[in-house]
């Protein structure tokens, strides 16, 4: 049976749930009964073994914690009550104690799984049903033992088990579920420059982390990512999750793949950094799109005013009601340093971070830091519709601080919300998805560090009728008798610096009734012209220019008597993605429209007159 199958199977269990629970209240059962069953099975050969060492050992007064797990075969948990899921079978009467007393059996690490999963109110709510024995029953008949599931397989078992529980609960997918696509996206470009990572045999350890690991989709997703390009290589997983089930589901998910659930860390990232003092060589995050942070803030300020650039946000704080800048800057603080390899971060964020805030702003001088310190590599708009819970339009961002040579000091974007294809079935707010060709295409965008374009080939009608991505001196194609090739941008790079502008505030003088320029008469002001506060202004002048050649050509032939308040200008920036991929299209002639509305008339009139007929 393959893990799909094997999923279906598992879930079948939830017919017994019908009428009961609710649809999207299915793998509050499902799931944990699942890690139970699992954890079951791997420890059953060892569990003589694991309960005479615990005997002899509280006997010795020693610690039994390590000689269990050393019985047990495993490196993070054990279960010392003498029952197991088949034996709980033999008591009816008695199953909710008895499985009360097997749960509070397992080591700590396990045992946090299921009071995260809050499982002993599931097991309440089974037992006043009459389902508690059914539901134990069906799962001790599912054999889950490592010789029939090979931890691989174990964890595609459950990886399809949290799509369908995500699919149905589409008013929560959102919070903890990203679409497995976009994040096959993102691991490739993390991964696509590091030929030594991804070269078969070549046996390298690196971190992976994700500060807002919902149930662990992106660890999971960059962990067979790896082994499937280099089985020899170790990724060591790292995550910290809010969300007391996607915690429960990310660390039971990392059990079963025997990675180290210590890693997998409950409570806001933001106040609480699970992971402080550490650096990570990869990073990849979704976090939540405009959400504020004033829960957090009086934290988040303290670190700010008392660490500066020595905490995470010495950059800049954005404003209260969206924090998902200060996830970014929680991330380039965890960048392991160039000098020791270096790291690099994938990131979904919506449009604001891109230009929200002017000069001075929080989010400016956030966007300031990551440019002028050349840490993004890449951002790629994505179509709209593409999340459980928004259909915004949304962006990846791509940073590093391992820029290849060809890279440094530029950024590249890429226009991917034309690449989709529309799904056959609807989730939540999701109506699109990226086929394997889009992410190819994408990923080939980025990894050859090219400007492209897309021709988009119309029939005679407007129709659309094909697409073709062109890069640098590929032929343009031929276009359907009638028809047109339209050609538009998908991929273009920039300096740095051109995305940033200096906010210079131009003043004119104020004037008395008689029209007379009115002077300073104290201090520094005296004898010079006093600004008129009604007619102050400000322009944004590119970085790339000279401010004093702009003013001249751009506001002194409008107002000659203007001048500069040089103490009040402010450096900012800004990326206005949509801006540098809009295409002018010229309106059609009046002529035309005529033409086309005449013909439009007489179609009318003549349908009109077959019905006085």
């Amino acid at each position: 049976m393959n893990h799909q199958a094997l999923s279906s199977f598992i879930w079948s269990v939830a017919d017994l749930l019908r009428g009961d629970y609710k649809q999207s209240e299915y793998g509050k059962v499902v799931l944990p009964f699942t890690v139970l069953r699992r954890l079951d099975c791997v420890l059953a050969a060892t569990k003589p073994a694991v309960l005479a060492e615990l005997e002899a050992k509280t006997k010795a007064g020693l610690n039994p914690d390590p000689f269990l797990l050393r019985a047990a075969g495993q490196r993070y948990f054990y279960n010392t009550s003498p029952l197991d899921l088949s034996t709980l079978l033999g008591d009816q009467d008695h199953i909710r104690q008895n499985l009360y007393a097997y749960i509070q059996g397992f080591s700590p690490a396990a045992r946090d799984i299921f009071e995260r999963f809050d499982f002993f109110t599931q097991v309440e709510r089974l037992a006043k049903a009459g389902l508690l024995y059914l539901v134990t029953e069906k799962f001790a008949n599912i054999d889950l033992h490592p010789d029939v599931v090979d931890n691989a397989r174990m964890g595609l078992v459950f990886e399809e088990l949290i799509r369908k529980f995500a699919e149905i609960s589409n008013e929560t997918a959102g919070e903890h579920f990203t679409p497995r696509e976009v994040i096959r996206l993102m691991v490739n470009l993390i991964f696509i420059e590091d030929d030594d990572v991804l070269t078969a045999g070549n046996a390298v350890v690196r971190a992976l982390y994700d500060p807002t690991a919902g149930t662990g989709g992106m660890l999971s997703v960059a962990g067979e990512y790896l082994h499937e390009h280099n089985p020899a290589a170790r990724l060591n997983l790292f995550g910290q999750e809010l969300n007391d089930e996607s915690y429960a589901i990310c660390k039971a998910d990392m059990l079963i793949k025997g990675q180290d659930v210590h890693n997998i860390v409950a409570g806001n990232t933001l106040s609480d950094d699970g992971h402080a003092n550490t650096k990570f060589d990869y990073m990849l995050s979704n976090p939540p799109f405009g959400v504020e942070w004033k829960k957090v803030e009086s934290v988040v300020r303290k670190e700010a005013a008392e660490k500066g650039f020595d905490g995470r946000f010495g950059p800049g704080l954005p404003r209260v009601s969206d924090g998902s800048m200060l996830f970014l800057l929680h991330l380039i603080s965890k960048m392991r340093p160039a000098v020791d390899g270096g790291a690099r971060i994938g990131i979904v964020l919506n449009g604001s971070p891109l230009f929200t805030g002017g000069a001075g702003s929080g989010e400016s001088e956030i966007r300031r830091y990551v440019l002028e310190n050349d840490l993004v590599e890449a951002i790629i708009g994505l179509p709209t519709d593409m999340f459980y819970n928004t259909g915004i339009s949304t962006y990846i961002w791509v940073l590093s601080n391992k820029k290849p040579d060809e890279r440094k000091g530029w950024v590249q974007l890429i226009d991917a919300s034309s690449f989709w294809q529309k799904m056959r079935k609807s989730l939540g707010s999701k109506r699109k998805e990226l086929s394997e060709q889009h992410i190819a295409d994408i990923t080939r965008l980025f990894g050859e560090f090219v400007e492209a374009e897309q021709a988009i080939v119309l029939d005679a009608t407007g129709k659309e009728v094909a697409r073709q991505i062109l890069l640098f001196g590929d032929a343009e194609p031929a276009a359907p008798k009638g028809g047109k090739v339209k050609r538009v941008p998908i991929s273009r790079v920039f300096k740095n610096e051109e995305f940033g502008y200096t906010t210079i505030t131009v003043e004119r003088p104020l004037r008395d009734d008689a029209g007379n320029i009115v002077l300073g008469e104290r201090g520094k002001q005296k004898g010079k012209p006093q600004p008129d506060s009604s007619l102050r202004d400000t322009e944004n002048v590119p970085l790339t220019e000279d401010i004093d050649a702009y003013f001249q050509r751009e506001v002194l032939p409008h107002a000659p008597d203007a001048w500069i308040d040089h103490e009040k200008s402010k450096v900012g920036y800004e990326i206005p993605f949509n801006r540098h991929f809009y295409v002018f299209e010229a309106p059609r002639s009046l002529h035309e429209i005529d033409e086309e509305l005449k013909g439009v008339t007489a179609r009318i009139m003549a349908m009109l007159e077959g019905l006085a007929e």
